[in-house]
């Protein structure tokens, strides 16, 4: 089983920039494929960003695209996502999750495993 921890969420003003977190353990496949999603309140899970194991494909929604970047450090076992210029539009709880098929997508169901999330609030 892989274990997935968020952090780095928080309250921001729009215009500002936070940068998440993303720290798998437990039981890790050899590569794997991790990706950004965001829930806002009454809607449904949406796709943000994803990166392969080698870091050499990423993939972001159209939403995000020029304002965001997803990055991992896979000797931490980590991944993050940087996001500036946040619009209050941007609030949500980002959840990150990884999946064993190396592909940089934005399909929810490719993804295994699922962390709890962490509140990203973004104040106009």
């Amino acid at each position: 089983q892989v274990q997935l921890v968020e952090s780095g969420g928080g309250l921001v003003q729009a215009g500002g920039s936070l940068r998440l977190s993303c720290a798998a353990s437990g039981r890790t496949p050899s590569s794997y494929a991790m990706g950004w999603f965001r829930q806002a309140p009454g809607k449904e899970r949406e796709f943000v960003a994803a990166i392969t194991w080698s870091g050499h494909s990423t993939y972001y929604a159209d939403s995000v695209k020029g304002r965001f970047t997803i990055s991992r450090d896979n000797a931490k076992n980590t991944v993050y996502l940087r996001m500036n210029s946040l619009k209050p539009e941007d609030t949500a709880v980002y959840y990150c999750a990884a999946a064993t098929a190396d592909i940089a997508s934005g399909s929810l169901p490719l993804y295994d495993y699922w962390g709890r999330g962490t509140q990203v609030t973004v104040s106009s």
